[in-house]
């Protein structure tokens, strides 16, 4: 196999540096700092590309046409590829929002954006990341934005400046000095960006100016230096994790342990650089480019088409198959650009990369402007993918963010001639039960008022965002003048004690609070509205939230279905679910049994059936998302109300 550069323990370092972030994706939780092997391969990219810039300009050789010719010989050829490849898997396997999703990253990562784009949506470390299959390019979008400006800045540096080193020390400095200010009022911006990354790829850089020692550097020095550089790289692998604060302090470890592997290695064969030039590790660090494209849009796709996420065993399948495809990858496209037997002229390989930008541009842009093309979707992959669209009305119903108005109460059902006495209050799962409310109103002949606003329980606290604590005022002021006899609160209860699952606490009333001073808020919360509507002689009605599903499991119903695969069984198990509402259910049932007016209604029993909580039910989404009902689920709910609106129950 052809060796790139003569240093096979860089080779072996750059298998150091993908298999932890293969392994990490894949879920094996030993390699639960995987991540870091990026930060490897930016250490490794700095010095190895510097080394070239530098030897170039200080032989005035130096060409920025050329320079560019590389790095395109190298990105572009093997990008492009991966990137077609993912854009048909998307038209066969994705729903209309994520196709058009796709269709943006595309456009964005044709231009070395993607990292831009990324750090403006959910964090690296989130569930909703799982659904991008382009979201391991923001690495690649880091270093050629780097090597855009790079380039210039050392020609200038080296041959007008005399102390030279002294500046990119200082730049380096300054960018890690942005990563250690910002990483905690700004993670995504810190994981993602160039100024809060750059310094990584100048350790490697000033590792390849830094001037040759004036005598040799003594053995157990720099083997000394080996084991303690492979020990902090391997130590970062293995010991952080999602809830490691990243990049950083913590992303000193493992740049400093890859800038000392490879000083050590250059100044003789130390242990840790014979450890890395086996011949295994040096195979996989030519693969390495290809694979880390690779790997992540297989394990994207292979989770949207599991019914229970990939298995370990399915893991180590999709995982060979990502190396059979970069082997693939490496011989049939990267070798044959690279060693230039395909657009082996400089100018009619920059007018190939540029053709190719400008495709991939082209064809993003276009799915990107049509939505997706929805119209790819048919039979059940289509209705799936509908049931993620309320179309009841739901929205007419519900105030969000940006309207004006707080005001958008709604009379749900049939015309009666007596004024309504039931009403549904609460955040958007009490609008999600339109389908259901409307079911027994219009079979009963009566109408049923809805109230909700998003975001917003219906609890009485001390909200701090005055249009949350307006609303409530003005519901319960309107429950009042109207003579409302019957009150169902529905909410996403969970959401406002614990958070979502992903950690994000950001839409709480209490942010900052423990895990026990949230549930002792939310019951003292709880218990006062229930309390003032009591007083007024409200019957109370308490709805326990749907069943909370896993962070991308919708998104499977319609790839499973574009596939012909059964989504029997695909669900969060129920002891998962009850386990989320233990407190909230034993807070609902004390209420109850101390109060006769006050009942529960449990969606549970109707939703989960042989331990699993369903998403679909006899083929049919029972989900808009993971935790709002569709209106086919809604609806099928409408029995568990008919208790309230027949004013059963009522003492």
């Amino acid at each position: 196999m052809h060796t790139f550069g003569n240093r096979r323990d860089i080779d072996g370092l750059r298998a150091l540096a993908v298999l932890p972030v293969v392994l990490f994706h894949f879920g094996f939780n030993t390699f639960s700092g995987g991540f870091v092997g990026v930060d490897v391969f930016f250490v490794i990219s700095g010095f190895l590309i510097t080394s070239i810039l530098f030897r170039e300009i200080s032989a005035k050789r130096f060409s920025f046409v050329d320079f560019w010719a590389r790095r395109a010989r190298r990105i572009i050829p093997a990008l492009t590829v991966v990137m077609l490849v993912t854009l048909a898997l998307g038209w066969l396997l994705l729903t209309a929002k994520d196709f058009s999703e796709l269709g943006r990253t595309v456009r964005y990562q044709s231009l070395f954006i993607s990292n831009i784009l990324f750090m403006r949506e959910d964090g690296y470390f989130q569930p909703a990341s799982d659904l991008k299959p382009l979201l391991h390019t923001w690495s690649l979008a880091v270093e050629e934005q780097y090597y855009i400006f790079f380039p210039l800045l050392m020609a200038v540096l080296v041959r007008y400046v005399r102390h030279w080193r002294w500046m990119l020390l200082g730049l380096l400095l300054i960018s890690f000095g942005l990563n250690i200010a910002w990483i905690e009022h700004k993670p995504e911006f810190t994981f993602f960006s160039l100024p809060t990354r750059a310094w990584e790829l100048l350790c490697g850089a000033m590792l390849a100016v830094m001037p040759a020692p004036r005598q040799a550097v003594r053995p157990w020095l720099y083997q000394l230096v080996g084991i303690a550089g492979l020990a902090a790289v391997l130590l970062a692998v293995f010991t952080f994790d999602r809830s490691t604060v990243f990049p950083g302090w913590a992303a000193l470890l493992p740049v400093l342990g890859t800038t000392a592997l490879i000083w050590s290695g250059a100044q003789g064969p130390s242990w840790a650089a014979r450890l890395l030039s086996l011949r295994p590790l040096v195979w996989i660090g030519l693969l390495s480019y290809s694979l880390y494209l690779w790997h992540w849009p297989i394990y994207v796709y292979a989770n949207a088409i599991s019914i229970d996420g990939i298995q370990p065993l399915e893991a180590l399948a999709w995982m060979v198959l990502a190396v059979g495809l970069a082997w693939l990858s490496l011989r049939y496209i990267e070798l044959p650009f690279r060693e230039k037997r395909l657009l082996g002229e400089r100018k009619s390989i920059l007018a190939g990369a540029v053709v190719a930008i400008a495709v991939l541009v082209a064809v993003g842009s276009a799915i990107r402007s049509a939505d997706g093309i929805p119209g790819r979707l048919s039979g059940k992959a289509l209705e799936y993918a509908q049931a993620r669209e309320w179309r009841a009305g739901q929205m007419k119903c519900m105030v969000v963010t940006q309207d004006k108005s707080i005001d958008k109460a709604c009379l749900v059902g049939g015309e009666q001639s007596t004024p309504p006495t039931q009403a549904f209050w609460g955040d958007s799962h009490a609008a999600a039960l339109m389908p259901a409310i409307e079911a027994n109103a219009r079979r009963d002949g009566r109408s049923v008022w809805l109230f909700s606003m998003s975001a917003c329980p219906p609890i009485l606290s001390d909200e701090p965002r005055q249009r949350c604590k307006d609303f409530n005022q003005q519901t319960m002021d309107k429950v009042l003048s109207l003579g409302i006899k019957d009150v169902v609160l529905a909410s996403n209860w969970s959401l406002y004690v614990y958070g979502r699952e992903d950690g994000d606490r950001k839409v709480l009333l209490n942010a900052h609070d423990d895990t026990a001073q949230a549930e002792e808020r939310m019951a003292a919360a709880l218990r006062a509205r229930v309390a003032a509507l009591r007083a007024a002689g409200v019957q109370v009605w308490l709805f326990k939230e749907v069943p909370l599903q896993r962070k991308g499991t919708i998104n499977r119903l319609t790839s499973l279905a574009r596939i012909g695969r059964s989504a029997e069984g695909l669900g969060r198990p129920l002891d998962e679910h009850l386990a989320r509402q233990h407190f909230l259910g034993n807070l609902f049932t004390s209420m109850s049994e101390a109060d006769p007016g006050v009942h529960v209604i449990d969606p549970t029993p109707m939703m989960c059936a042989d331990g699993v909580c369903s998403i679909e039910v006899n083929g049919h989404s029972q989900y808009k998302d993971e935790d709002h009902l569709s209106d086919i689920g809604s609806a099928r709910l409408s029995p568990l109300f008919a208790p309230v609106l027949l004013g059963t129950n009522r003492h």
